[in-house]
């Protein structure tokens, strides 16, 4: 279990994989708690967690983005959306470097996996759209829902919707979990992208490998194909090559 946690898994993947693969039940909670007891041994596995950077985030931010007018709360999302059966139904947030002075945008399709990136230079909500319709608009996939969070980089949802035709939804606040598919994606991403670093030495090309990376890996999720495997049909053994 150590050697997982220090290859950057998270306690939920780690205890759905040992329950899956090694029939193993050790739930996401008792990890947390055997890091946290190897913390206060002076041991380091509480670097590997991921989710101390997601919460660091969430915490004391909402009371300060206010409410977006329009907003259109997760409450009224179809029930499709989360049985994860059809195409085009998406969880987008932003991820920010060192000095908050550019930030990524992430795109998570939640029935293939399929993660889309995009750097911005501001996070605001203009550069934020205009992200985000830009890595939509030219899929091949249906376009249905997209769920963010309250963030006030979302506050152009309504041009978004109008432009991609799609539904935009909005999760409650200090509800991760509500969009816990782009919250797992973010912190893979993080792994090649760390908070320390500045986000403008991002090139497009470490952008593009990094999507590469995450979409051309198997999933248990998806029986083992890949996020391309499922939506276009690219084998690994094709896109790992190129």
């Amino acid at each position: 279990m150590n050697e997982l946690l220090r290859a950057e898994w998270s306690p939920e993947q780690i205890s759905g994989w040992l329950r899956t693969q090694q029939r193993t039940l050790l739930s996401p909670e008792w990890i947390y708690q055997h890091v946290y007891r190897d913390k206060q041994a002076q041991g380091t596995l509480y670097r590997h967690l991921r989710c101390q950077r997601q919460r660091r985030k969430r915490y004391g931010t909402y009371s300060r983005r206010g409410h977006l007018p329009n907003r259109t709360s997760i409450e009224h999302r179809p029930a499709v959306v989360e049985r994860r059966n059809r195409f085009g139904d998406w969880e987008v947030d932003t991820l920010i470097g060192k000095g908050h002075q550019q930030a990524l945008v992430s795109l998570t399709e939640r029935k293939s996996r399929l993660s889309l990136i995009a750097k911005v230079s501001r996070r605001c909500a203009e550069a934020v759209a205009n992200a985000v319709i830009t890595l939509l608009k030219p899929l091949r996939l249906p376009l249905h829902t997209v769920t963010s969070d309250n963030g006030k980089e979302f506050a152009q949802h309504e041009r978004i919707a109008q432009d991609l035709k799609v539904r935009f939804f909005f999760a409650h606040p200090y509800a991760a979990w509500e969009r816990g598919l782009n919250e797992n994606t973010n912190g893979l991403i993080r792994q090649y992208f760390p908070k320390q670093r500045p986000f403008h030495t991002i090139t497009h090309e470490e952008i593009h490998h990094v999507m590469n990376k995450l979409n051309n890996r198997p999933r248990k999720a998806l029986g083992f194909r890949t996020p391309n495997q499922v939506c276009f049909g690219i084998h690994p053994s094709v896109a790992l090559v190129s």
